[in-house]
């Protein structure tokens, strides 16, 4: 799904969710066609700005499924900033919190990565403070571990793990209490 309310080629956006969105809702940050997670919707433009603003440089963190067995050392370049190509100009990302992780307790990806019975995958948590477009991928591939599976976990202080009850599904829409927006602001 893109995150966005008009329609572009085949894909379904935000507008088929079903939800009742007001007019003036826009999504803040992105995710590709590709990725997954958190999106934040909002109509308080001081907020989408805040977040938005590169300056505010808010933490965003990713769970990323990669091919191959993430190495401490790839953390490690990670944590330092890497190399990558934004718009055909070579960029050397800010430096990212990286660890490996576990593999998290996600829904069923739709579609479902590949898979190759020869080739291990691993799990790392990614925290960056910029958003430059195919950034995660870019970075994880600078490393040798291309990414296979792409999950926005957080936003600051909001996550998935937030929601009250189950664990949200590909396209649950909640409603962030008053309480919950404040903690933006901080």
């Amino acid at each position: 799904m893109l995150s966005q309310f008009t329609r572009e080629g085949e894909h379904e956006t935000l507008a088929d969710l079903g939800f009742e969105f007001a007019k003036d809702i826009y999504p803040v940050g992105r995710l590709d066609a590709d990725s997954e997670g958190l999106l934040l919707l909002t109509n308080d433009n001081f907020l989408k700005t805040k977040l938005l603003e590169p300056r505010h440089r808010h933490t965003k963190t990713y769970y990323v499924q990669v091919e191959g067995e993430v190495t401490e050392d790839a953390c490690a370049q990670l944590s330092k900033g890497v190399p990558i190509s934004i718009n055909g100009k070579q960029y050397v990302t800010l430096p990212a919190q990286s660890t490996v992780i576990d593999e998290p307790e996600l829904p069923e990806r739709n579609p479902p990565i590949r898979f190759r019975k020869n080739i291990p995958t691993s799990w790392l948590s990614l925290t960056l403070r910029e958003g430059k477009n195919r950034q995660v991928r870019k970075m994880t591939a600078a490393v040798g571990f291309p990414t296979l599976r792409l999950v926005r976990w957080s936003i600051g202080k909001i996550s998935l793990a937030q929601k009250e009850g189950e664990f949200p599904k590909p396209g649950d829409v909640w409603e962030v209490t008053a309480k919950d927006a404040k903690r933006f602001y901080e």
